[in-house]
């Protein structure tokens, strides 16, 4: 699943999301179901949310590998509910880990860049597992974390969450979560309760991504430091 090129403007979700929160009832809060990646991209969306949602949390990542880093981000994930200050209680339902499926749908785009194609077909698997879940629970609402992350195309998740939530018949809540400072908060909560960070999104081909950025980096430091040397 694609998406498409538009010259309309990126429609503002954050004021979307803000009118939405606007209309809640905080002696009765809706319910939602929230897809969640890992503890660090959580815990804004948790500590921004719950005070307008009773939240569970879905985590349902395919793609992580190995087995040894999903079990490790889940354990994270857990630790941080029992920690973070929540208005309203947090639960987590752990989706099936079947790495199997992603590497099916990511078959022929191994070489693909993050935010592309292999990203999309990852992403739109996870939202439709997610919404699927969702409509099971009756919940009132349904998103996902990943708009945080400024790597990832929240244009692209909005309009393909909404989308499939339609199909299901949820209301997906549309969000960008990196906005009015969402991003860095996050980094600071991670700090501030000692969050594992990974450095690469979750499959193998980001992790050999990050690795070739990181060799590259590398490589361009030792050539700088002997450029250096030799004009002594």
């Amino acid at each position: 699943m694609a998406a498409t090129a538009s010259t309309q403007p990126k429609p503002n979700y954050q004021r979307m999301l803000e009118q939405i929160l606007a209309q809640t009832d905080s002696n009765n809060p809706p319910t939602l179901f929230l897809h969640a990646c890992c503890a660090p991209c959580s815990s804004y969306v948790l500590a921004y949310l719950s005070h307008y949602f009773r939240i569970t949390l879905f985590f349902y990542n395919p793609n992580i590998a190995p087995e040894a880093e999903y079990l490790h981000r889940l354990a994270e994930l857990q630790r941080l509910i029992t920690q973070l200050p929540l208005e309203h209680p947090v639960s987590i339902v752990n989706g099936e880990y079947v790495p199997q499926r992603f590497f099916e749908l990511a078959k022929g785009l191994e070489q693909e860049p993050e935010r592309g194609l292999r990203c999309q077909k990852c992403i739109a698997h996870r939202l439709e597992a997610t919404i699927q879940q969702a409509k099971l629970q009756q919940a009132d609402y349904v998103t996902t974390t990943l708009s945080i992350s400024p790597h990832k195309d929240a244009l692209f998740i909005n309009t393909t969450g909404a989308k499939l939530a339609e199909t299901y018949g949820v209301s997906w809540l549309y969000a960008d979560f990196k906005k009015k400072g969402g991003y860095l908060q996050s980094i600071a909560l991670s700090k501030e309760y000692q969050l594992y960070r990974q450095d690469f999104c979750g499959c193998v081909y980001s992790r050999m991504q990050r690795e070739a950025e990181k060799q590259l980096q590398f490589e361009l430091k030792q050539q700088k430091r002997k450029e250096k040397h030799r004009g002594r």
